[in-house]
């Protein structure tokens, strides 16, 4: 007899895991995430300009980015340090900053309505039309100095005739921005001459002409007077008011605060020092007090590679000046393609100390700096919108690899598709730039998050309207009525838990749908190894709704609620997972947007009671039912009330069952209201359907006692038919001869013969229906 354990074998694995693929931009396929230190992740995502309010393009790109970073680090499990810089100096900055001070100084100082304002706003005008709207305009229309106004009716018609705007819009796709400006500004100025000639000469009548000329005077007064803009504060203020907006809109989108959030102007000192080791590496030249990137020289080394992301538009000179800014000089550069490390600045432009002189950071070092500060020189995955991918991220890579030294400063470069608004790239141009403001006025942020978990992350996403009240109403309103029922069954099944009947109630369908349930884990992990294949995982758990559903709903057959509960709960889960939840995480669902984290559990504290209001209703009712009495037929009708009226303002909803027993369900006030009134509108519209038909069916009928009101006898003779017709009939009054003398033929005898017969069945109707009106109203 042995003592020894007997050996073991490991076993074999019959089905490898899956593994999570990106696709990365810089490969342009799904490839194996490995990161480079175990399960810590270093993630850098490319933040917001901040200089306006933030739009549904930032919605798209940094809900997204938040979807991604929440699947790495809570479903895969992955640390992730998520680093987000804001830009808080760029050309975009400084020209609104400048220009909001300008403007409000002219503003202030605009006390009366004076012919020396009212120039000043015509020259503004007359230049904003030469140049802006000239753009969009045929030579042969377009004004020259002093004739603006005069030519200003042609061009109004030519903005008002739409395939002749279609040609203007081509020429310059921001004409009709540029036109409606204009067109506000004349009427603005028409305005204030009628009233300078009346002698209105108010603070009131001045302030209305500069407001409603502000794109123009603001664009106007910073070209005029930038240079005396000294003051760096101005930038900052702007810059700091932007940014806490953006912040506030993104916890309004259940955005996640980064981990790190990077400003560039905490980091200049770093950029100085950057650019410095760019320029001792060999890879960036001065002139002019601005330091530039050669990329010939990187380009041209054994160990670089430029324009890793996008070769291709390498000589996109559109692209290249896009990046460049709007206040960048192309002179100096050794090549088309180089771009700016390090920008002298200019009178009006915010500045720091720098060995080439006062200046300020290009766009493109800002990130670089900051990431490589954090992260130093390798990071697993950077981010951002596809429109930055050339040449933001390539000139990034680049100088991050100049100063580096090394071959690969990103490993995965992931990049959120486009937005399209209706079909249309989001422009103001095209009016239909729509602020994060204004679109949660219209959705909720779980709607939002919706919509954009049905696309891909990478693909070009169309927003529209049908999208948002079809496909994704569709999903949430499946979602909510499932964990709504789950919810109630999960509830009535722990009033009567201590109530065992003697059955398991875990038979072949309850096998079945739990292997459902781990099949479905199964497949939502490969969807999301699938880089992030989002559309896939949520049609693996509605999937696995239509299951669950099918199944507690089958008659005849009590549910295994312990399933049903293990299922809604893994459902719930995963949804909070990618951002969705709302309201307390213990609670089965994903929970109500109207319900705090610190909010009373309305289930726990109400349901004892509705409970027993509940049983209450239900022995009424079973012995309303029970006896065939009118009066009993009251009770129901006083049971109907409480379940449609008296508990609906109370949110609580009643679901007869075949049992005779309701299950109680808590679902959100307002959203019952509104399901009882389309209810109520339903049956309203099909009872004004019925009355119709009903109202058409006796109109019909009345047409046609009508039409019997002529007895047969009478029915071929004048008046009922035209004068000389006929001149002879029999004793009947059925035509013998026609007007001419003529005798009738016999089809013409036999059609005669046909009408009269229905005539005399319709008369007899009619002095039946007669008779039947006199003996109402006799009674």
């Amino acid at each position: 007899m042995t003592s020894r354990q007997p050996a073991w074998h490991l076993p074999s694995r019959q089905i490898d895991p899956p593994v999570l693929k990106i696709f990365n931009s810089l490969t342009k396929t799904k490839t194996e995430f490995i990161p480079i230190d175990g399960s810590h992740v270093k993630w850098y995502n490319c933040g917001p300009t901040v200089y306006d309010a933030s739009h549904m393009g930032h919605a798209r790109n940094y809900v997204t980015q938040d979807i991604l970073r929440r699947i790495m680090s809570d479903y895969f499990g992955y640390d992730v340090h998520f680093v987000m810089n804001v830009t808080d100096i760029d050309d975009k900055i400084i020209v609104r900053a400048r220009q909001n001070h300008l403007f409000s100084q002219f503003r202030n100082s605009a006390t009366t309505l004076s012919a020396d304002l009212l120039s000043q706003v015509s020259e503004a005008w007359g230049s904003y039309v030469r140049e802006n709207v000239s753009k969009g305009l045929p030579d042969e229309e377009k004004p020259s100095r002093g004739e603006e106004e005069v030519r200003w009716p042609r061009i109004a018609g030519l903005a008002r005739d739409q395939s002749r705007k279609l040609e203007c819009l081509r020429r310059d796709e921001k004409f009709d921005m540029h036109f409606t400006a204009a067109n506000r500004t004349l009427a603005a100025i028409e305005a204030a001459r009628h009233a300078l000639s009346a002698n209105q000469s108010s603070s009131d009548t001045a302030l209305r002409l500069v407001d409603e000329s502000r794109d123009i005077l603001a664009s106007a007064l910073d070209k005029k007077l930038r240079g005396t803009v000294t003051d760096q504060s101005v930038f900052r203020s702007l810059a700091a008011y932007w940014e806490g907006q953006f912040f506030k809109d993104m916890e309004r989108l259940r955005v996640r605060y980064p981990d790190t959030v990077t400003r560039v102007t905490e980091y200049v000192p770093e950029v100085v020092e950057f650019v410095q080791g760019i320029i001792k590496n060999g890879y960036g030249y001065e002139f002019e007090s601005s330091v530039y990137f050669d990329t010939g020289a990187f380009d041209s080394s054994d160990q670089h590679d430029y324009a890793k992301l996008e070769p291709w538009s390498k000589g996109n000179r559109e692209l290249l000046a896009e990046g460049e800014g709007v206040l960048s000089s192309t002179s100096g550069r050794r090549s088309a393609s180089d771009f700016a490390l390090w920008k002298a600045s200019k009178p009006g432009e915010p500045s720091w100390p720098s060995p080439w002189g006062p200046g300020r950071p290009g766009w493109h070092i800002e990130c670089s700096v900051m990431a490589s500060a954090i992260f130093g020189d390798r990071m697993d995955i950077h981010s951002g919108g596809i429109d930055l991918a050339f040449p933001h991220h390539d000139n990034e890579m680049a100088q991050s690899e100049a100063y580096h030294e090394c071959g690969a400063w990103v490993n995965y470069f992931i990049h959120t598709g486009h937005l399209h608004i209706e079909g249309l790239k989001m422009s103001k141009s095209l009016k239909n730039f729509i602020t994060i403001d204004e679109i949660l006025q219209r959705f909720t942020a779980r709607q939002l998050r919706l919509a954009f978990l049905t696309q891909l992350w990478n693909a070009k996403i169309d927003f529209s309207e049908s999208m948002m009240t079809g496909e994704v109403k569709s999903l949430e309103v499946t979602f909510n009525n499932f964990f709504t029922n789950v919810r109630a069954i999960i509830s009535q099944a722990r009033a009567h838990e201590d109530q065992s009947d003697g059955e398991h109630y875990y038979n072949d369908t309850e096998r079945e749908l739990m292997k459902s349930l781990y099949d479905s884990k199964t497949a939502f992990r490969v969807a999301l190894c699938d880089s992030f294949n989002t559309p896939e995982a949520l049609k693996v758990i509605r999937d696995l709704v239509s299951r669950i559903n099918v199944y507690i709903n089958s008659p005849g057959r009590k549910a295994n609620v312990s399933v049903v509960e293990q299922s809604a709960t893994w459902i719930g889960d995963m949804l909070r997972m990618f951002g969705l939840g709302e309201g307390q995480a213990s609670e089965i669902g994903w929970g109500q947007e109207d319900e705090g984290a610190g909010s009373v559990n309305r289930e726990e504290t109400l349901m004892p009671y509705l409970r027993v209001l509940s049983s209450f209703r239900d022995g009424v009712r079973q012995l309303a039912i029970a006896k065939n009495d009118n009066a009993l037929k009251e009770i129901l009708k006083l049971c109907d009330k409480l379940r449609d009226d008296d508990l609906v303002s109370l949110g609580v909803a009643l679901d007869d069952q075949e049992d005779g027993k309701a299950l109680v369900k808590l679902v959100s006030p307002a959203e019952l209201v509104k399901a009882r009134e389309e209810r109520r509108l339903k049956l309203d519209a099909q009872a004004a359907k019925k009355a119709a038909a009903a109202e058409e069916v006796r109109q019909k009928r009345l047409a046609k006692i009508e039409k019997g009101r002529v007895p047969p006898e009478v029915m071929f003779r004048p008046p009922n038919v035209p004068e000389g017709t006929y001149i002879r009939w029999d004793e009947y009054g059925l035509p013998i001869a026609t007007g001419s003398g003529e005798e009738l033929s016999k089809n013409q005898q036999k059609k005669a013969r046909k009408d009269w017969d229905a005539q005399k069945k319709l008369h007899e109707e009619f002095l039946a229906w007669k008779k039947e009106q006199e003996s109402v109203a006799g009674s």
